[in-house]
């Protein structure tokens, strides 16, 4: 049925269909009403790889487009990063480009219009002036309470939490307005932070927006579907192999219809995307031949009655799945989309294979990124037992537990200057036993041998424990999983490695840093760093 054949009642249904909930149902259906063009945005954050269950808001956004709305998607690059750095700095842009270019070959397979919808990245209008200012009257009237608890579901909860984490359920809020849009649209997990927006930008001067919200699909181990549990997802581009691997481990128990994922993907993604309430499981002639179920209803019923098994509803979904990846799979094949993935998540270094020996080995690319330096914070910091030389730390470098450390820096550093200090450490070197306690972490410092002077680097001032630190001009590429001892990857990355006259750490000729500016020593210039 066509928008201009379609009464507000029938717009109002296509629009709220399998929603969980809505706040603003009056103001909605007043818009309808008036033959108002309702402008809607979902937003994402581009952190991990997209995956299947992407399909359920992306089902939703064709609703909207077919009941005639204009729908803003919005790339939350900004967020990405401020959610406790889920997404690296330097990776955004890769990050960002890789998600609109997915997100349209999805679209694409499912035969969505595309004219009334449109792509904005957060960037583009976050770092503006306006904006920026609206970010500080906001937090002029949000309570730390009311930040901390709308971000709960959403932002990730550590035991130290980022200042960054409060301010993310503020800018979500705001994108309402510098979108100017009537509605959000988002997970039931967004609720608190839906809530929060209507509370916070009337405070501002600003209209209260209409919210949209969709249920949580269930992931394929019971809970909710997540990039950062792999089991519990399928990536939008993994082979037929894989996801019937992993659909062949899926929580499906006989007759269980409680948090069953297989089930919930059924209604939530597969039958919407089809616009039909039929579904077709293909049996052997031996277990009852193929059989069709009218309704989802007719589906689940069957199931809870043990009618229909598991592996029989497991390749049902396999192969409509596969029908619906299959074109973006082929998208994502063409060398530049390749490229593209690579860059926005860099593969982990490959092992050597046992018949690698026999081929001869490319040269090694002696570049700092190599290195895994992180930010760290001691947090404590005593004697070693058994030696005079050495003191034994705790490290913060962003991890769940401290590293423990050992550096040979009595005698030369005061043990008071240590504790509670910031520091540039080497993360990736293999750990090793010194005088009986393993070091598992190297503090770097600059280094003057005659007269002996030695001065722990210090990061830029506000830097956090686990945020990395890079040179110039290599900030795209990842560091070694460990830096193997035979190889001497460091010693020949460390002899490029000084301070300048005015301080700064360098390699070559280009400093260390982090997104706030530059490591330094103390007071030793043109000293060595190791």
């Amino acid at each position: 049925m066509s928008v201009t054949a379609m009464n507000p009642d029938e717009r109002f249904n296509l629009i709220t269909r399998n929603l969980q909930e809505v706040l603003g149902e009056d103001r909605l259906k007043e818009l309808l009403k008036a033959g108002k063009d309702v402008s809607i945005y979902w937003g994402t954050a581009t952190t991990g790889k997209p995956h299947v269950a992407y399909f359920v808001p992306i089902s939703k956004l064709s609703d909207f487009l077919k009941a005639g709305c204009q729908v803003t998607i919005l790339f939350a690059d900004l967020h990405a990063y401020l959610d406790n750095m889920k997404a690296p700095w330097e990776l955004l842009a890769y990050r960002t480009q890789y998600y609109e270019n997915l997100i349209k070959a999805m679209l694409e397979s499912i035969n969505v219009p595309l004219d009334k919808l449109k792509f904005v990245r957060g960037t583009n209008f976050q770092l503006s002036r306006e904006y920026t200012l609206d970010v500080y009257k906001l937090s002029s009237v949000v309570t730390e309470h009311d930040a901390k608890k709308a971000g709960a579901e959403v932002v990730k909860q550590v035991d130290s939490p980022l200042l960054s984490g409060l301010l993310y359920p503020g800018l979500q809020a705001l994108d309402e307005e510098y979108l100017k849009v009537d509605c959000q649209f988002g997970g039931v997990d967004q609720r608190k932070i839906f809530t929060f927006a209507e509370k916070y930008l009337p405070q501002l001067g600003y209209a209260k927006r209409i919210h949209l919200m969709n249920p949580m699909v269930p992931g394929l181990t019971g809970t909710k579907m997540s990039s950062s549990e792999e089991d519990s997802k399928i990536d939008l581009l993994d082979g037929s192999g894989a996801v019937k691997k992993k659909l062949k481990k899926a929580f499906c128990e006989p007759g269980n219809i409680e948090n069953n994922g297989v089930l919930s993907f059924v209604k939530y993604v597969l039958l919407p995307l089809r616009s039909t309430t039929e579904f077709l499981v293909e049996r052997p002639a031996d277990y009852g031949g193929p059989i069709t179920y009218p309704t989802f209803e007719a589906l689940e019923q069957a199931f809870a009655k043990e009618e229909l098994h598991p592996g029989d509803l497991k390749a049902a979904v396999l192969r409509e799945l596969n029908s619906f990846m299959d074109p973006i799979r082929k998208r994502f094949e063409e060398p530049e989309m390749k490229k593209l993935t690579s860059l926005a998540y860099p593969p982990p270094g490959k092992k050597k294979g046992k018949g690698a020996g026999n081929q001869q080995a490319a040269p090694e690319e002696i570049i700092p990124s190599r290195l895994d330096l992180r930010v760290g914070k001691i947090i404590s910091a005593e004697m070693h037992p058994d030696a005079d030389s050495l003191y034994l730390e705790k490290i913060d470098v962003g991890e769940a537990e401290p590293r423990t450390v050992i550096s040979g820096l009595a005698g030369v550093v005061p043990l008071e200057e240590m504790k509670d200090r910031m520091v540039v450490m080497l993360c990736n070197l293999k750990p090793q036993k010194m005088r009986g306690i393993e070091s598992q972490a190297m503090v770097m410092c600059a280094c003057v041998d005659d007269p002996k002077q030695i001065e722990p680097l210090s990061p830029p001032e506000g830097s956090s424990p686990g945020e990395r630190i890079f040179v110039e001009g290599y900030a795209d590429k990842q560091p070694d999983e460990e830096l193997k001892p035979k190889k001497k990857i460091f010693e020949k990355i460390q002899v490029d490695l000084k301070t300048s006259e005015e301080c700064v750490a360098l390699w070559r000729a280009a400093p260390l840093m982090t997104k706030l500016g530059v490591v330094k020593s103390k007071s030793l210039k043109g000293a060595s760093i190791r």
